[in-house]
């Protein structure tokens, strides 16, 4: 277990973070992603997609065994992981403190633990940290009982009870016996001094976070179908919060492949308003106002230079997203390259964006929160250019680089229009403002109707003058610019769950290989879940279950999900874990419990 590792499938990665970066483990116990200083920083250890020069953090079996048991602590952010080896069992316990105000702590503190029990098991540390896109060995010095790598402003530190010959670069062999556990503390520190935190000290710091996350997550709805799953995606998006700024990341990766070996490959490590709005709604909906508070409290500010326009996406501090670029002798995950870092589509316009921010707000004032003089501005101002550009084709939710007049952008202007009309009934707005914004919401409505429905197949279309269909549109019965009961409502969801069918409970988001982008891609994982949120909403609550149930299937062993699934290898593909499909999952389970008791196919 000491030499080669083989390829980690995506989702046997477990997540460990502190909402400020993440690391992602595999199985084997390397932590072959983390990020430093935050999400998007530069890659410590970098293995997943820039191969074994890139830098890995290995606590684990020395010898072959075999994972008896792998699962996060109930309702914590706490992983662990337990090995078969020989006579013995090996348990790794592991977390990342998320709590560090009020105290002298370093930003990013990593407490791992191995224990054994039965017999003595031996194990490996393997500590082999490179910084960036060159892969940049460390300087390396022993602080008392630390070891200390540093690369100019950043600085990490190792240190363990008992004390250990760790050095950089250089596997380990160690013996751990029943009864005398292993701690190992990893510190980062970034443009300020490095704090050692005693190994026993961080093991309780570690549990009290837990206590924390426990009592965050027993505030959730005790009564929400599918809870359990639920609480996970919501612990998974709160990890993903970055919380100086409360701006959620897409994911914590980078070019982890849509299609192995393929080209398909983006930087998710920024914010995108889309996403991050549906996950306001989802917090909202569970009692979690202050989440979404924070996130909307951060949008004024990173929008506020761009206003009345909308940046597709931003980095973590509100600024503008770094230019694509490829990552030169990155040999990517699988073979798949480039490895991109920035995303081009920071510069596109995507109407929808408008869509679900403007909902997002709306849902927080009825949920009896009060809108500030500043945020009610922004609404303005993010309303009257939808009023203004309706009408111009845009990149779409799906950042397609040819821009087309997309059916789903127009329904989420229409959205953004409706609902700044909705707030509007209790906040100032002028006349001619309302009468300006009300024509432009009948206008885009009737524009829908005649040139985005297609009569012969009964449903919308992805866009104007075209055939294929678009599973976004599930988010129809969402709006209420046609009745729940419309037979254009109920056509457009069975005509998406027939001829976007991926198989079982799967879709693909449009008819595969109509992007403009070489290769192919899976499944696209929200898809099913607005499938089941669509359902709900019509009244086919059994139809909804069954479909979540058949989706809760496909998670990850440790219950989380990436962006899309190989239909034909059950594989998870894309950036992982993926905020937009936890989200998606947890605005379905709160559509299945709000979803009439009886209907059509309703159980």
């Amino acid at each position: 277990m000491t030499g080669r590792r083989r390829t980690t499938p995506i989702s046997d990665y477990g997540l460990l973070g502190d909402t400020r970066t993440a690391a992602l483990v595999a199985e084997d116990g390397g932590i072959d992603w983390l990020c430093v200083p935050r999400f998007d920083g530069e890659p410590l250890f970098g293995r997943l997609v820039g191969g074994p020069d890139a830098g890995t953090y290995r606590v684990g079996p020395a010898r072959p065994a075999t994972v008896v048991e792998r699962r996060y602590r109930q309702h914590t952010a706490t992983l662990t992981t337990t090995w078969a080896v020989g006579d013995g069992r090996l348990t790794l316990t592991e977390a990342m403190v998320a709590e560090i105000s009020g105290r002298l702590l370093p930003t990013t503190l990593i407490v791992r633990r191995l224990s054994a029990a039965e017999a003595a098991v031996d194990a490996v540390v393997d500590f082999d940290p490179r910084l960036g896109a060159r892969r940049r060995r460390p300087r390396v010095d022993h602080r008392g009982r630390a070891l200390l790598c540093e690369w100019g402003a950043l600085a990490v530190s190792l240190g363990s009870a008992p004390r250990l010959p760790v050095e950089s670069g250089r596997p380990i062999l160690i013996t751990v016996r029943p009864g005398h556990a292993v701690t190992l503390v990893l510190a980062v520190a970034h443009r300020e001094p490095v704090i050692h935190v005693e190994p026993a000290a961080a093991w309780d710091l570690l549990v009290e976070d837990e206590s924390r996350w426990r009592a965050w997550t027993a505030e959730i709805d005790s009564s929400l179908p599918f809870r359990e799953h639920v609480v996970r995606s919501l612990l998974t998006l709160r990890l993903m919060t970055y919380s100086p700024s409360q701006a959620p990341v897409a994911a914590p990766t980078t070019s982890l492949p849509e299609e192995p070996g393929g080209t398909r490959n983006w930087d998710y490590r920024y914010v995108w308003p889309r996403d991050a709005s549906i996950g306001v709604s989802a917090f909202l909906s569970v009692g979690k106002p202050d989440e979404a508070h924070g996130f909307l409290a951060w949008l004024l500010h990173a929008s506020r230079l761009q206003r009345p326009r909308l940046p597709a996406l931003l980095t973590l501090h509100g600024r503008r997203v770094p230019a694509e670029r490829p990552l030169p002798g990155w040999p990517g995950y699988l073979g798949s390259v480039p490895v991109r870092v920035g995303n081009g589509a920071a510069d596109q316009h995507q109407l929808d964006g408008y869509g679900w921010v403007i909902d997002a707000t709306w849902a927080f004032a009825q949920a009896g929160q009060r809108l500030s003089t500043e945020t009610w501005r922004a609404v303005r101002g993010f309303a009257d250019l939808v009023a203004r550009r309706w009408p111009e084709p845009d990149a779409g939710i799906w950042e397609i680089r040819a821009p087309a007049q997309h059916v789903h952008s127009k329904l989420m202007g229409w959205l953004a229009l409706d609902r700044a009309l909705r707030i509007a009934e209790t906040h100032p707005l002028s006349d001619r403002q309302r009468r300006r914004w009300q024509r432009a919401r009948d206008a885009v409505a009737d524009e829908v109707r005649a040139r985005g429905f297609d009569p012969a197949a009964g449903s919308y279309v992805r866009s104007y003058d075209s055939a294929d269909l678009d599973a976004a549109l599930l988010v129809l019965p969402l709006l209420g610019m046609d009745d729940v009961e419309s037979p254009r409502v109920h056509g457009t969801i069975d005509a998406i769950r027939s001829r976007l069918s991926a198989g079982g409970p799967l879709l693909y988001r449009y008819p595969p290989g109509r992007d403009g982008f070489p290769g192919t891609e899976g499944a696209f994982l929200p898809c099913s879940f607005w499938l089941v949120q669509a359902l709900a909403r019509v009244g086919r609550r059994r139809e909804a279950v069954e479909l979540f149930q058949a989706m809760v299937d496909h998670a990850s062993p440790l219950g989380l999900y990436a962006e899309e699934l190989d239909p034909a290898t059950g594989a998870h593909l894309g950036n992982y874990p993926q905020t937009l499909t936890h989200a998606a999952l947890v605005q379905a389970a709160l559509a299945i419990r709000d979803a009439p008791a009886a209907g059509p196919g309703s159980g």
